[in-house]
């Protein structure tokens, strides 16, 4: 009987990828607050989850200098903007507040994956172990 280590950590492997992917763009929306006419983005995480688990992932580049998903060439989460409450007269559409607040919510969301992960690896070790 083969062991499928994929099967074995479950969705949170995956999960993580996505939340690495949307810390990136939360920060960088964050560090652009300041930057006229920058337009804020986000990903949908349950589509970006759900495409991620299917392996049906929207393949967008919008600069030959961004870092690839899963490591391979154009692979990327679809992205969105964000609606802003209340537009700045210079165009940009980031709210400290809420950026700074949906970042520490995936950060937390991504510990708890960790932990969660955390426990399935002790899980399988204890297997492998005989305990």
């Amino acid at each position: 009987m083969a062991f499928n280590l994929d099967e074995a950590l479950g969705i949170h492997v995956r999960a993580l990828a996505v939340r690495d992917y949307r810390a990136q763009l939360l920060a960088t929306n964050i560090a652009n607050a300041d930057t006229p006419n920058y337009k804020a983005v986000d990903i949908d995480f349950k589509t970006a989850l759900s495409q991620a688990q299917s392996g049906q992932l929207p393949l967008t580049v919008t600069s030959s200098n961004q870092i690839q998903a899963n490591g391979s060439s154009g692979s990327q989460f679809e992205v969105m903007y964000r609606v802003p409450m209340q537009p700045s007269v210079d165009g940009n559409t980031v709210d400290t507040q809420i950026e700074q607040s949906e970042f520490t919510r995936n950060a937390i969301q991504h510990q708890a994956s960790l932990t969660f992960l955390n426990g399935r690896i002790k899980g399988i070790l204890s297997a492998i172990k005989g305990e």
